[in-house]
């Protein structure tokens, strides 16, 4: 899940810092979440989904269709 996270950011060229302030949190949780350190809340997961317009078993490595 976590590199997943950390794919699609790049792939819209953001920065961790920039995800960070979407989701109002330090560039520092976010970091930790990206690199699996820390668990991602449920309701920052379904934020990112959004965001990203991903479904949450995309997140989870359930399915490898993406939805952009």
């Amino acid at each position: 899940m976590y590199n997943r996270i950390r794919n699609l950011r790049e792939d819209k060229d953001l920065t961790q810092q920039q995800m960070a302030e979407l989701l109002h949190i330090t560039q520092a949780t976010y970091f930790r979440y990206e690199n699996g350190n820390l668990d991602v809340p449920s309701a920052v997961l379904i934020t990112l989904a959004n965001f990203h317009k991903e479904s949450i078993e995309f997140f989870f490595l359930r399915s490898n269709i993406h939805t952009l």
